[in-house]
């Protein structure tokens, strides 16, 4: 496999981290949205959260979130913004989460995509009703 997030959390790779210890390693990105954006990456290989191991997504989501709060406090930031992508806009396909330094008028413009509305409550309801079939019938966690 040659995956730069693996070879950055085995230290066989160049990264600026933040934090790292057994499960996860934290670091700076190497093109940064501003100075602080951080990604926070599992040490094991998985492409998407959906791939990550249930046992591992909440100990994961607690170093997203002390790292979420340092960035703020370190980069005097009166805010974050925290993403992740799942295969679609995902540059590096080692599942890794986003956590950018915000403040006020920074020049990032809300979401990346643009925004809509339904049609009617009627197509929202169907919508719904889609994804509560899907979560019936997938992996219960």
């Amino acid at each position: 496999m040659n995956c730069i997030f693996c070879a950055i959390a085995a230290g066989e790779a160049p990264g600026h981290r933040v934090l790292e210890d057994e499960s996860t390693v934290a670091f700076l990105d190497a093109r940064p949205l501003f100075p602080g954006h951080v990604l926070v990456v599992p040490r094991l290989h998985a492409e998407t959260l959906t791939d990550l191991p249930s046992a591992e997504v909440g100990p994961f989501f607690t170093r997203v979130q002390r790292i979420a709060g340092a960035v703020e406090r370190g980069m005097g930031a009166a805010g974050s913004f925290v993403a992740a992508n799942n295969r679609i806009s995902q540059s590096v396909p080692h599942f890794h989460v986003h956590v950018v330094p915000r403040n006020h008028k920074d020049g990032l413009r809300g979401f990346f995509w643009p925004r809509g509305r339904y049609a009617s409550d009627e197509e929202a309801a169907a919508v719904a009703a889609r994804v509560r079939a899907a979560l019936a019938d997938g992996p219960q966690v």
